[in-house]
């Protein structure tokens, strides 16, 4: 059994502990407040987007350069984890997604090559340790710094490498927010754009187009795509720090019940040694009085 001594350096141990968890799940809670109420937000708007989109760009399918007919050869495949972990397997449903993901192209004889783009930390790592994972580049300040500039400056590199034919295809895998405690893994094609036959010989009588369809189309398609990507960096984003939020509760509960024990078993421990000493004591007593 062990002694005072270790229990009492184990209590300062795990009271610590407790203090480090409940710190930051309140860290994790501010950030997933403010995170949370933009993403409720840019859910609509996006939706809307995507919406308006596919009917202005349903007449003119073929004359949109982020529509591609040819079959796919080069893909490219955005991993959205994060730099720190404690967070539940919010990183390695995202990762074992990833080699899902690649895996399977390797079988598609019309894929040419499969590269990744890791968007934090845990992911690049994890993934360049993995055979046939061809991280081609890592990003990890993003989220040191999250905004919309930020995730711009991405899709607008994206795009143009998407019309210069560099990729034919770009998927995000992420996990989409739901609550704080639940998350879902989302694979979302981020191009080509997908516009069905039935909307592309639909016509598109319900607009007026000012000063023309051409430059309203030219504008509105790639702003769109702006907003699909924010919102998936987003949605990845809230869903970390409500992940991590969530297992820091837990954590820290568990280090209160754990706590109980310790001082349980210390008192436990101590009354015993008190009584072993009254006893011994008294055997002394009665063995002078003999």
């Amino acid at each position: 059994m062990a002694n005072l001594k270790e229990i009492r350096t184990r209590i300062s141990s795990v009271s610590s502990t407790q203090q480090i968890t409940s710190a930051m799940k309140m860290v994790s809670a501010a950030k997933l407040r403010k995170s949370q109420s933009l993403i409720l937000k840019l859910r609509p708007y996006s939706a809307k987007m995507t919406e308006i989109v596919r009917h202005l760009g349903s007449g003119d399918a073929n004359d949109i350069p982020y529509v591609r007919t040819e079959k796919k050869a080069k893909v490219l495949i955005l991993v959205l984890t994060s730099n720190k972990g404690l967070c539940s397997t919010f990183n390695s449903n995202v990762i074992k997604a990833a080699v899902a993901r690649v895996r399977q192209y390797e079988t598609d004889n019309e894929v040419e090559n499969t590269a990744l783009w890791c968007f934090g930390k845990r992911g690049a790592d994890a993934l360049r340790k993995i055979g046939g994972m061809d991280v081609q580049e890592e990003n990890d300040e993003i989220w040191d710094k999250f905004d919309f500039s930020m995730v711009e400056e991405v899709a607008n590199r994206l795009m143009e490498d998407f019309i210069a034919k560099k990729y034919d295809r770009i998927e995000i895998i992420y996990n989409k927010f739901k609550n704080s405690a639940t998350s879902i893994l989302t694979t979302e094609t981020f191009l080509p754009l997908s516009i069905s036959k039935e909307e592309a010989s639909a016509k598109n009588n319900d607009y007026i187009f000012e000063p023309n369809k051409a430059s309203i189309i030219e504008n509105i398609i790639p702003q769109s795509l702006k907003t699909q990507m924010y919102k998936c960096f987003l949605d990845s984003f809230a869903s970390e720090h409500g992940t991590r939020m969530t297992s820091m509760h837990k954590a820290t509960d568990n280090a209160q019940n754990l706590l109980k024990d310790l001082n349980l078993t210390y008192n436990k421990i101590r009354q015993s040694a008190i009584t072993n000493e009254i006893i011994e004591i008294c055997s002394g007593a009665n063995a002078l009085n003999e």
